[in-house]
């Protein structure tokens, strides 16, 4: 293991790994109280090819995530690429590739992704999230509102409270309370892909290249499958880097 490395991912004697809790996709809290699922399963596995022991340290959302990296306050964390993202992160190449859906009122006039960008509609979000920086980029006639502490359930609270129109968010989560709200329904057709990585902060250029080959490892190996599987999870492995 180059020096170089360790020094870039666990500069303290530790792997410190952001876990964003907020995605339920990639993290879950357990019984114990302890965050599980694949990205934990990810950091785990990373500290034992680095030999060093991890410490976990959850957030209740990506925005959350971004923050604390100006504060230094971890070593890695898994987060959807974004181009704001990356002027303080480098990015491994995507492990998983999930979507962002909108969810409506059923009797809601909006039927497709393209009904949604018009004046006086009002689409909900958590703020910072991989959703929020792309809508944000995307949405011109649209009005989008933040809801600004935690993830997607604080959102979908801000949804409902406030009469919103829509709500935009990971597919996975909409689905599973729309399942169990029957006056609500998720657009099939999604607004974006969302492509999760691993990061460490910038100019932590050796640590960056060796997350890069990890993560090909961990897609190749069937790793990642498996870790979604095992947390009784539905997310597409993203395919290996080009």
């Amino acid at each position: 293991m180059s020096p170089d490395v360790l020094k870039d991912l666990a500069p303290g004697g530790k792997l410190r790994a952001a876990i964003n809790l907020g995605n339920s996709v990639l993290a879950q809290t357990g019984d114990d109280g302890k965050p599980k699922g694949i990205t934990p399963d990810l950091a785990r596995e990373l500290g034992k090819k680095l030999n060093v022991p991890v410490e976990l340290v959850p957030y209740n959302a990506a925005g959350k995530v971004f923050e604390a990296v100006k504060t230094g306050a971890w070593d890695i964390a898994f987060v959807a690429i974004e181009p704001v993202r990356a002027a303080e992160i480098e990015f491994s190449p995507p492990y998983v590739i999930i979507e962002g859906n909108y969810m409506v009122h059923k009797d809601s006039p909006l039927k497709t992704v393209a009904d949604v960008d018009k004046a006086g509609i009002r689409i909900a979000v958590g703020v910072g999230s991989a959703y929020d920086l792309y809508l944000t980029r995307t949405i011109k006639n649209a009005t989008i509102v933040r809801a600004s502490v935690g993830g997607g359930k604080a959102m979908i609270d801000m949804f409902l409270k406030d009469k919103l129109d829509v709500a935009a968010g990971v597919k996975q989560p909409l689905v599973a309370y729309a399942a169990t709200n029957p006056d609500m329904r998720v657009m099939e057709e999604h607004f974006m892909e969302i492509k999760q990585a691993m990061g460490t902060p910038k100019g932590r250029l050796a640590g960056a290249t060796y997350l890069k080959t990890f993560i090909e490892e961990m897609k190749a190996s069937g790793f990642v499958a498996e870790a979604i599987k095992r947390s009784n999870q539905s997310a597409a492995v993203a395919p290996a880097a080009k």
